[in-house]
């Protein structure tokens, strides 16, 4: 058997993909996996810009709502229901598109990637969760520069993570991360849009502006009512700046400005890392021929790599 075919469409927050992405998949028989590492909880809809069931125009969608927010879902997770997906669609006789923003967790389905498969250490656990975010990151820049230089500190549950790794194996957790190699499993082609930086975060205000109408504030506020303000899920973005307001410590207006700050940061991270980490064909979305210049990608990808059925 070859190698599957897997059409993986990237970019930063805002920029269109779910719309390309549901066009795409209708044209080539596609079904979608979700590539973002926030829509696996469910209930979390509004904050995580799920897609809508009226949007998905009958296209099957995957890695939507499979786990509840107070549960941890790792990369590890989402590489094994992913290749699970992949298999069950290529099964089917249609093609598998991964559409998304989480870099990480899309590069461990197709390049050899070691998670660093220690067991916890709680007491060591128990040691670091007296420092600080801060603390913890310049800890770990000491141990280990190149993954404190990959790792936002305020991600403190992955340099937590990092650090117990590295504890445990008395190696650096970055030994343990992407290799450049493709796995012979699957054929991918990246497909990554972008746009005009001031276009895109405009669009990306306007996308937090549109959510606080849909009832952001109110699905922000259940998650906090859930008791689970220490979760991964809590800890993302139109979630975590919340925490402050609930508790009268901030205005609405100073929660809607971290929102659209922290989400410009974050489109700005995940540019960096498609450039830097990966190897894709860069496409303008704003570009009106857009469909069409993904359409032929994907053909001339197909032709050279399977005998696949036009």
């Amino acid at each position: 058997m070859g190698k599957i075919p897997v059409i993986v469409i990237l970019g930063p927050t805002a920029v269109g993909k779910t719309a390309l992405s549901v066009k795409l998949a209708k044209k080539w028989q596609g079904e979608i996996i979700s590539g973002d590492s926030m829509q696996v909880y469910q209930g979390l809809d509004i904050g995580t810009a799920k897609i809508k069931p009226e949007e998905m125009e009958g296209v099957p969608h995957h890695l939507l709502d499979v786990t509840s927010p107070d549960t941890a879902f790792t990369a590890a997770d989402f590489k094994r229901l992913t290749e699970q997906a992949i298999e069950t669609i290529w099964q089917k006789g249609h093609l598998p598109l991964i559409v998304g923003g989480t870099g990480l967790y899309i590069q461990s389905v197709f390049y050899d990637y070691e998670f660093g498969q220690t067991g916890k250490n709680e007491a060591y656990r128990q040691e670091l969760a007296n420092f600080s975010s801060e603390q913890l990151w310049q800890l770990l820049k000491e141990k280990d520069p190149k993954s404190a230089s990959e790792i936002h500190a305020n991600n403190k549950q992955r340099v937590i993570r990092a650090l117990e790794v590295i504890h445990e194996t008395n190696k650096p957790f970055s030994d343990f991360q992407v290799h450049n190699q493709l796995k012979s499993t699957y054929a991918p082609c990246f497909i990554a849009l972008d746009m005009d930086r001031g276009q895109l975060y405009e669009r990306i205000n306007s996308r937090v502006e549109q959510m606080l109408a849909a009832g952001l504030e109110q699905e922000a506020f259940h998650l906090y009512e859930l008791g689970v303000h220490q979760s991964q899920a809590s800890k993302g973005i139109g979630y975590k700046e919340w925490g402050p307001y609930f508790e009268g410590a901030c205005t609405k207006e100073e929660v809607i400005s971290a929102i659209q700050q922290n989400s410009r940061h974050f489109a700005k991270r995940q540019l960096t890392w498609f450039r830097n980490r990966m190897t894709v064909n860069w496409l303008n979305a704003t570009d009106e021929k857009l469909l069409q210049q993904a359409d032929c990608l994907i053909q001339a990808f197909l032709k050279d790599n399977l005998d696949w059925r036009f």
